[in-house]
């Protein structure tokens, strides 16, 4: 996955270049600003200050989510197996992972992990595994925020399988990723889906996610687990 990874790193904005992707977001901004909206808002209803939060992205690639994000926590930091992706964002800390089920970090050094569009790269006798690193890197409390594509909604299985990087992805349904979290004791799981409309849409009806966040069938879907 590493090597796999290194070579898409300088090309990978274009190797992302998809018409109905297009059609959402002309460059992809549009995608991690509605992310870091999620992680923002849940943390809103949790009446938690952001600006005391440690955050670990992991498979944090070019570092788009911590930089976004940046600016409103007290620290970030990135991982990823591949270390070309890594050297695109030396503005970013963070530290290679030697083996995708392993987080080069001490017990319980974060409050907030996320792992975006992560998952679906993973082989599935991984997946357990890195779940289980989550939890010991994570301090008791802490949230956990696995996003990925929605396998449920046909436009973001066109895409996926249209795109290069993805030829080896096995997709993750919110079903796995909450069946995922709780064998590894993560409680109160909410699940969240979005990407129902493009940005501009977006930008005038985005109260319609809102009321459709319920629905299973958004492009892709964010699940929120605490550390017990």
């Amino acid at each position: 996955m590493a090597s796999e990874f290194d070579q898409y790193a300088r090309d990978y904005e274009a190797m992302q270049k998809d018409p109905l992707r297009h059609s959402f977001s002309e460059d992809g901004a549009f995608f991690i600003a509605r992310k870091w909206l999620l992680i923002r808002s849940y943390f809103a209803t949790l009446g938690r200050d952001l600006s005391k939060i440690s955050w670990l992205d992991i498979g944090c690639g070019k570092g788009e989510l911590l930089r976004r994000g940046a600016p409103e926590v007290a620290s970030i930091m990135g991982c990823d197996v591949s270390t070309e992706m890594l050297a695109l964002c030396p503005d970013i800390a963070s530290r290679p992972m030697t083996h995708p089920e392993s987080l080069p970090f001490a017990d319980q050094s974060f409050d907030l992990l996320t792992a975006v569009c992560v998952y679906h790269h993973v082989p599935l006798d991984g997946r357990a595994g890195l779940t289980r690193e989550a939890a010991r890197v994570l301090r008791p409390g802490g949230v956990f925020a696995i996003i990925e594509h929605n396998p449920l909604n046909p436009a973001t299985r066109l895409i996926v399988n249209r795109l290069p990087m993805d030829r080896h992805a096995i997709l993750l349904g919110s079903w796995e990723a909450r069946r995922l979290l709780s064998a590894e004791g993560f409680e109160k799981l909410e699940t969240t889906y979005f990407l129902y409309l493009p940005e501009k849409p977006f930008q005038v009806f985005g109260g319609l996610e809102t009321v459709l966040k319920r629905v299973p069938l958004g492009g892709q879907y964010a699940v929120f687990a605490r550390k017990q």
